[in-house]
């Protein structure tokens, strides 16, 4: 179906682009004929890069749609976290002492933290200069559903994380539960400020007691790139949650498999170090945020008991979006 898809469309780019070529009187029709030779070149090579899994964002693009069944998390990358978090349980590398030894040196895990309920990893990631990092935590102090809430909260990280610029839900799959997000962020000087669109899902197990978060970077029509920001276009990240006891009573486990490309052009070392630096002040911020909520009694969303579970649903409802302002942003330099 996606190929007729693509021949009617590209039927109608190339009575376009034929339109729009020099007029035979006045530059003759061996000119016309390369011009539509170019013209059908173009096309063929749409078709080529038009594949099923980049037809969503060649079509969204030309309808100015955002398919959810091309772009929506898929069952297996939530089931994927999960099930490595089960393997370390299995082989007793999580318990709920403060986390024990794990190594993962054959699989190109190479540990560059180790303190007290907090480790972190990293392995290069093939054909890049950067890193995929992991991360394997505790925490004592707060319960599972608080600090997975305070994580999904928008409009409670706006208050709490001073580098947020912009924070909103662009749209919504009301059945399954994924949203589309744009989040604008500060980046240290004298770098530009980061953007982001992504898409996210969780799921909570409760015969398994894990709870899943899953992230990563889509293309949506509604926001454009803007010439204010540098879009990164290369973002993952991967959280599981397993209670010591159940999900209100505190003490739990969390392991966090992230990577990020925030397109800057200094070197290497320096990227790397902004990363992984970045990675556990965020999550100290998080901690620090959800113990306050608790505190102060913050009223924040209680995700776990607002939408349904069903991980495997391929049900689709009609989506909810907020309108934005549609504009093409030139090309920036960036730091």
């Amino acid at each position: 179906m996606w190929q007729q898809v693509v021949r009617g469309v590209s039927a109608g780019i190339v009575g376009w682009l034929r339109s729009r070529l020099p007029p035979v009187c006045q530059y003759g029709r061996a000119q016309q004929r390369y011009g539509e030779r170019n013209a059908r070149a173009l096309i063929r090579g749409l078709r080529h890069r038009s594949r099923p899994g980049r037809t969503g964002r060649l079509l969204a693009a030309l309808t100015g749609a955002f398919l959810w069944e091309e772009e929506r998390v898929r069952e297996e990358e939530i089931l994927r976290p999960a099930e490595e978090m089960k393997r370390m349980q299995v082989a007793g590398q999580i318990s709920q002492e403060p986390i024990s030894g794990f190594d993962d040196s054959e699989e190109g895990w190479e540990l560059v933290m180790d303190k007290k309920d907090f480790r972190l990893w990293r392995r290069p990631i093939e054909g890049t200069h950067l890193y995929q990092y992991r991360v394997l935590g505790t925490y004592m102090d707060v319960t599972p559903r608080q600090f997975f809430n305070v994580q999904l909260d928008t409009e409670y990280r706006k208050k709490w994380d001073a580098l947020v610029i912009k924070l909103e839900v662009i749209e919504r799959d009301a059945v399954s539960g994924s949203e589309v997000i744009h989040w604008v962020t500060h980046f240290p000087y004298p770098m530009y400020s980061r953007d982001y669109v992504y898409v996210r899902k969780y799921h909570v197990d409760p015969e398994s007691n894990l709870m899943v978060l899953v992230s990563r970077a889509v293309e949506h029509p509604e926001v454009p790139e803007s010439p204010n920001y540098v879009r990164v276009r290369n973002y993952q990240s991967q959280m599981v949650i397993r209670p010591h006891t159940t999900f209100d009573e505190n003490g739990f486990d969390y392991l966090l498999v992230y990577s990020d490309n925030p397109q800057t052009v200094f070197p290497r070392y320096c990227v790397n170090w902004m990363v992984s630096s970045g990675m556990p002040d965020f999550l100290d911020k998080l901690h620090l945020a959800t113990l306050r909520a608790r505190n102060m009694e913050i009223k924040v969303r209680d995700y776990i008991s607002s939408r349904p579970q069903d991980c495997s649903s391929e049900a689709r409802a009609s989506p909810e979006r907020k309108p934005a302002a549609a504009h093409t942003a030139p090309q920036m330099d960036y730091a």
